[in-house]
C-alpha cells in the first residue's frame, strides 16, 4: 500500500514524503531505522485520485525497452561525475511513465536516507530482475556501479533482441491461423446453411463429412452468440493450460521435443544461460550465486534442473563442467567443452561470453528463416481444411448431377 508520511529528523527539521509499505506499523518502523521520527501516516489509496492511480499502475508496465534506456542513461551520467541521488533524480523528471515515476520517487527517498542502490532496487522484483540487482550490488561492492549498469545495458540488449525475434518470427503464423478460424466460423455460420437447405430440398443422401460439416454449421448459424462464447472459453482455456503451473512441465518437455521448436529452445536456453553467468562472473558474483540466479534466468523447468545440479556439483567441489556433459541433449557439447578450457586456464567468463556469442548469432539466423520453415506445413493445413470443405460440399453435387443424367 502507498502511504504519504510526515516525519522530523533529529535536527527538528519536519520532511514529507510517500512510501510503499505493507502497513503503518511497518512504515513507522522503517522510518525510525532511519532515524526518522513519524508524525502522521496516511493510507493513500482511500481518495478516489489514488485508488484510480493505483488501478493505472496496475495496468502500467516498465517495458524491457525502458529499462534498457534508464540503465544507459544512469550509468552515462555516474560516469559523468554526477552522483547518484541527482542521476536517479533527472531521469525521474524526464520519465512519462507513472510507474516509473513512482519508482523514481522511491529509490530518491531511498538512496537520500542512506540505503544503497541495490537494496533500493529490490523492492521492485516485478521490474528489476534478480540479475539486475545483483549485478548492480557487485557494482557497488567493487567500486565501479557505472561500469554494472552498462553491462546490464547490454545484457538487457541482448536478451531482448532474441526474444523479440522470436515472437517477430512466430506472428505471421499465428495470424494465419487466427485468420483461418475466424473464415471457418463465418463460413459454418453463413454459408453451409444455404447449402444445406438446398441439399434438403434436392433430397439427396449426403455422405458422414457433409452430415457432420452441417451439422456444426446449423449450430453456428442458429446459436452465434453461444458461438461466440464458446470461442472466447475456448481461447481462454488454451491461455489457462499453456500458464498453469502444473502444465508446465509437460509444456516444457513439448518443447524440447518438437523436430524444429526443440533445437531453437536448446540455442536459446544456451546463449541465455552462458551471457548471464559471464555476466555475473565479470561482475564479481560467485558462481554459486551466479547460478541460482541464472535459473530464474531460464524458463524451462528442465534447464533450471540443470543449473541446479551444477550449484550441487560445485558445492561437493566436482568440476563445474561436469553438470553440462551429464546433460547434453538439453545444453549442446561446446558448453561442457568451452566451461571445461575456461576452468583450466582461469577465463571461465570469457569461454561462456563466446558460448553466448555463438549461439545468439545460431538463433537470430534460424529465426529469420522460421517463417519459410513453418509456411509450407501451414499451407498443408490450410490446404488440408480447404479440401474436406470442398470435398465435402461438393460430392453431393455431383451425386445430383449424376441423378439428373
Amino acid at each position: 500500500m502507498l502511504f504519504a508520511y510526515s516525519a522530523k529528523l533529529k535536527t527538528g527539521e519536519t520532511t514529507e514524503g510517500e512510501l510503499e509499505a505493507k502497513d503503518r506499523i511497518s512504515l513507522a518502523r522503517d522510518l525510525r531505522s532511519r532515524g526518522y521520527v513519524p508524525v502522521s501516516i496516511t493510507e493513500k489509496n482511500k481518495d478516489f485520485v489514488a485508488r484510480f492511480s493505483t488501478l493505472l499502475d496496475i495496468f502500467s508496465r516498465v517495458s524491457v525497452a525502458e529499462q534498457i534506456i534508464l540503465t544507459k542513461n544512469l550509468s552515462g551520467m555516474i560516469r559523468a561525475g554526477l552522483s547518484l541521488y541527482r542521476a536517479v533524480s533527472v531521469l525521474k523528471k524526464q520519465t512519462k511513465n507513472p510507474k516509473l515515476d513512482k519508482i523514481f520517487t522511491s529509490l530518491s527517498n531511498d538512496i537520500n536516507a542512506g540505503d544503497t542502490f541495490s537494496s533500493a532496487l529490490a523492492k521492485f522484483p516485478n521490474v528489476f530482475s534478480k540479475l539486475f540487482v545483483s549485478m548492480v550490488k557487485a557494482g557497488e561492492e567493487s567500486g565501479n556501479l557505472a561500469g554494472a549498469l552498462s553491462d546490464i545495458a547490454l545484457n538487457l540488449e541482448k536478451s531482448h533482441s532474441l526474444t523479440k525475434k522470436i515472437r517477430g518470427a512466430l506472428i505471421y503464423p499465428g495470424v494465419i491461423l487466427s485468420a483461418m478460424i475466424v473464415i471457418g466460423v463465418l463460413m459454418f455460420a453463413f454459408v453451409v446453411p444455404t447449402l444445406a437447405s438446398t441439399f434438403k430440398e434436392l433430397g439427396v443422401t449426403l455422405p458422414l463429412s457433409t452430415r457432420i460439416i452441417i451439422f456444426f454449421g446449423n449450430f453456428f448459424s442458429n446459436n452465434l452468440i453461444l458461438t461466440f462464447v464458446i470461442v472466447i472459453c475456448a481461447g481462454l482455456g488454451v491461455y489457462f493450460i499453456f500458464t498453469a503451473k502444473f502444465m508446465a512441465r509437460y509444456i516444457d518437455f513439448a518443447i524440447i521435443k518438437f523436430p524444429i521448436i526443440g533445437n531453437l529452445a536448446q540455442e536459446l536456453n544456451t546463449a541465455r544461460t552462458s551471457r548471464t553467468i559471464s555476466s555475473l562472473l565479470l561482475s564479481g558474483v560467485s558462481i554459486t550465486r551466479a547460478l541460482e540466479i541464472t535459473e530464474d534466468v531460464v524458463q524451462n523447468i528442465y534447464y533450471k534442473k540443470v543449473l541446479v545440479n551444477a550449484r550441487t556439483i560445485i558445492e561437493k567441489g566436482a568440476p563445474f563442467s561436469e553438470a553440462f556433459k551429464e546433460n547434453t541433449k538439453l545444453y549442446p557439447i561446446m558448453m561442457s567443452e568451452m566451461i571445461e578450457v575456461g576452468e583450466e586456464t582461469g577465463k571461465l567468463s570469457d569461454m561462456l561470453l563466446q558460448v553466448a556469442s555463438f549461439y545468439e548469432e545460431e538463433v537470430e539466423n534460424k529465426t529469420k528463416n522460421l517463417s519459410t520453415i513453418i509456411e509450407p506445413v501451414l499451407m498443408i493445413i490450410i490446404g488440408g481444411a480447404v479440401g474436406f470443405f470442398a470435398i465435402s460440399m461438393i460430392s453431393p453435387l455431383y451425386s445430383i448431377l449424376g441423378s439428373i443424367e
